[in-house]
């Protein structure tokens, strides 16, 4: 049959009606025996497999675990107590696939993967792609990594050896070397050809590279295009030569902003010289999102992963040392009362509401940071909005201030009787909330300016200012106004 006639056959059948595709449908009320639901594992069958796990039942345990998705038995794990996790491995070797392995949390993959033989590591590491078996070793000792990658076929160790020798969250740890490149003088027809017929293409993927006869991307097709174009079309006439290139250097929260940005299902990842080396698709963008949102709130807290499976030592030396930088911060809060220590003597009014002056201070500047740390992230706010967002916090501090000095003053004034102390309160949390709002928005900034991740250091110089010149501020008035005359 003929190129043309193909194409009129396969348009053709494109109008006959396809038949039902056969689906998994949930049970009645949206629950089974395993999952509720929300479609999380139930703590009754939780505990069933703990119960065979315990009793040495394996073939049982097995039978529990076999209907559950991939991710579901990866949430089991997690779940477990580390004590039952080998156990479960044990009982479900055939069970334990890539898809399990790539969907465990970090914590438990590594203390999983710690107790596994380096034989059946490569194992699981050679069915994983790229990026996901890279995130399984990297983890591991030196001497544990290189016998697990003693164990794998040269060609996926290779992969993984290059892609360790890149940065730690940067676009070539990410990217998967599974992709599917052409050059550029083939046609529509080559191209189904090619694709039909060769038996090294990726499982998955949504588009096709063209590359010139450096290696270098020109352009792309999605599936999608091929299909509907005519076999004779030359690919440079249909392809979409815009494209957004990765550097394989770039930060990882640097390649999801891009892909939130443009939209983008996949993207070509280029070394320095301009070649193609990888791609990074969209499911691994959903998870680099997921982490650094969270990421960003909790160092702003000091709380370290904020992962319920961290080691427990890692987490309490985590907090410990944030903790230990707040108690330095806090002692210098607690000297510039010291200097006041005769004014708040004479008028032990002050001490009642110093906490507040200080607190409505503190939790200012806490929303302001947020929202600059997080404009910062988002690439939202860059030299060129610099002044504006100032502006903007400025006239929020100030609305701020005043509303709920004003507030204060007023409850002050019904409560001690007392003109000047309501005045000094007013002005006191004006100033603070002031201070409060400039330093939310100018610290972070300035730790961004000189390359210091503001998410990490950030809350501890705007807790240091709230403070120590809400005391001043309040205290100081005090003292000048001679409250306690």
């Amino acid at each position: 049959m003929a190129a043309d006639e193909r194409e009129d056959a396969l348009l053709t059948h494109a109008d006959a009606p396809v038949a039902e595709a056969e689906v998994v449908r949930a049970p009645e009320g949206g629950e089974s025996d395993s999952l509720d639901k929300e479609n999380r594992l139930k703590p009754d069958f939780v505990r069933r497999v703990r119960e065979a796990l315990d009793q040495g039942e394996s073939e049982r345990a097995y039978d529990l675990v076999e209907p559950l998705h991939p991710a579901d038995i990866a949430d089991l794990f997690e779940l477990l107590d580390p004590s039952d996790r080998p156990l479960l491995a044990s009982a479900i070797t055939d069970l334990m696939s890539a898809d399990v392995i790539a969907e465990m949390n970090d914590h438990v993959r590594e203390l999983l993967v710690e107790d596994l033989p380096a034989e059946d590591i490569a194992e699981i590491a050679e069915q994983l792609d790229t990026d996901d078996a890279v995130a399984m070793l990297e983890d591991l000792d030196e001497e544990d990594q290189q016998a697990v990658l003693a164990e794998m076929e040269p060609e996926d160790r290779a992969a993984i050896e290059s892609a360790l020798s890149f940065p730690e969250e940067s676009a070539g740890r990410l990217m998967s070397r599974d992709f599917v490149a052409v050059p550029e003088h083939m046609t529509v027809g080559d191209l189904t050809d090619y694709l039909r017929k060769s038996r090294e293409l990726p499982t998955e993927f949504w588009e096709v590279f063209i590359v010139d006869a450096r290696h270098h991307p020109v352009g792309t097709c999605l599936l999608s295009w091929i299909l509907r174009a005519p076999r004779s079309v030359a690919l440079v006439d249909v392809m979409k030569r815009d494209q957004t290139l990765i550097p394989v250097g770039m930060d990882q929260e640097e390649v999801a902003l891009r892909f939130q940005k443009y939209a983008l299902i996949s993207a070509a990842v280029v070394d320095e010289s301009g070649r193609l080396v990888g791609q990074i698709t969209v499911d691994d963008v959903v998870h680099i999102i997921q982490e650094e949102a969270g990421e960003d709130a909790l160092l702003l807290s000091g709380a370290g992963d904020g992962d319920i499976n961290e080691p427990l030592p890692q987490t309490i030396r985590t907090r410990m040392w944030w903790l230990f930088i707040n108690l330095g911060t806090a002692i210098l809060a607690s000297s510039v009362v010291a200097l006041f220590e005769g004014t708040i003597t004479r008028l032990v009014t002050l001490a009642v509401l110093m906490p507040i002056v200080t607190g409505m201070g503190g939790n200012a500047a806490t929303q302001t940071m947020t929202v600059t740390v997080r404009a910062l992230a988002t690439n939202q706010l860059t030299s060129s909005n610099t002044w504006r967002m100032i502006v903007r916090e400025w006239w929020i501090a100030t609305a701020n201030g005043w509303g709920l000095g004003a507030l204060m003053a007023i409850a002050c004034q019904l409560i001690y009787h007392d003109w000047w102390l309501s005045f000094v309160l007013l002005l006191a949390m004006i100033l603070n909330s002031l201070n409060a709002g400039l330093s939310g928005v100018l610290i972070p900034m300035g730790l961004n300016r000189l390359k210091i991740d503001p998410a990490v250091t950030s809350t501890v110089f705007v807790t240091t200012m709230t403070d120590t010149l809400g005391f001043f501020f309040f205290l100081g008035l005090a003292d000048l106004f001679r409250l306690s005359a």
